[in-house]
């Protein structure tokens, strides 16, 4: 098992924010967007820097996205700021009919998603959001992993012609990717396995990579992908790893319904069916709590991916 070091944690978001004003630097035609969260969004050096471009729209999130598509049409790149919950759920219609049906080139940009927003609990915790997102037509739908990866990911869609919704998130995460252009669509292969192909996505990266630890102590050599787009899946890279493997466990921060695992479970299906475990949050609502007890109470641990590489690996 190849070893991952690290050196600091830091937020996702924080990345989010240091990719952002990067872009103000390089592109005049980005502009922001936020919904009164400049800070839990760390928007507030491009606002500093770039105030002509900067529109804080208040707690007023539909209002933000149909302003947002209304930019487009002068030639600018919005990225949309707030909250995972406050970007899908209740601006759905707003996106679907103003972005998604319109192809506008708007960048939705959700940070606080999954359970380790942790202490905000359930009403702010989203679980849903990856499925929303990628059910609809001309979506890319990005979930990334570190800060660094995070950073990158926010440089690249501003150069991808079509809407993005780009998830992140609040806790402090290890640094361990490195710091190189992000490209759409296209799986990282962690570590090289033959036993068993665990493709993971955002947090869970990490955790991943600790299950791999945990396997390769039990003589089992994992092959650990980074599934940083859900929409488009690198399919490619997928049919290839389980085809040496013969099977696979997914791991997501989202419900079982919608997410990551729902879209390798169709890609299997149709192509090179195998036996499959989804680690995902199981039909339920988070609670609050810190990011680790979340992760514990809900089964979305390195221990967890280990038990359920057991599993696959006793159905072939």
């Amino acid at each position: 098992m190849k070893k991952f070091n690290y050196t600091e944690k830091k937020d996702t978001r924080s990345g989010f924010g240091t990719g952002l004003t990067i872009l103000g630097e390089q592109n005049p035609n980005v502009v922001a967007l936020c919904a009164d969260l400049i800070g839990s969004l760390k928007m507030g050096d491009f606002q500093k820097k770039f105030p002509e471009r900067f529109f804080q729209v208040g707690i007023a999130e539909a209002n933000m996205m149909g302003v947002a598509a209304g930019l487009t049409i002068g030639g600018k790149i919005p990225f949309t700021g707030t909250f995972a919950n406050f970007s899908t759920s209740r601006v759905y219609d707003q996106i679907r009919q103003s972005i998604a049906y319109s192809n506008t080139n708007v960048k939705v940009c959700a940070s606080h998603s999954g359970l380790t927003l942790g202490e905000d609990g359930a009403t702010h915790q989203v679980l849903e959001d990856i499925g929303m997102m990628k059910m609809l037509p001309n979506f890319t739908v990005i979930n990334t992993c570190d800060y660094n990866q995070t950073k990158n990911a926010t440089i690249a869609i501003a150069d991808h012609k079509g809407p993005v919704y780009l998830r992140f998130g609040r806790p402090k995460m290890p640094v361990f990717m490195p710091d190189e252009p992000f490209v759409i669509g296209k799986a990282i292969t962690l570590n090289e396995g033959k036993d068993v192909t665990i493709l993971a996505t955002g947090h869970m990266v990490w955790e991943a990579i600790e299950a791999g630890y945990i396997l390769e102590k039990q003589g089992i050599d994992a092959e650990i992908i980074n599934i940083h787009t859900i929409k488009p899946l690198d399919t490619e890279a997928i049919l290839k790893s389980v085809e040496k493997t013969k099977c696979v466990v997914t791991a997501e921060e989202h419900q079982i319904a919608g997410g990551l695992g729902e879209s390798v479970a169709a890609l299997l299906a149709t192509n090179r069916p195998a036996p499959m475990e989804i680690v995902a949050v199981n039909d339920t609502f988070g609670e609050s709590g810190t990011p680790a007890e979340l992760l514990q109470k809900y089964d979305l641990t390195a221990e967890n991916i280990a038990q359920a590489v057991l599993r696959v690996r006793a159905k072939l």
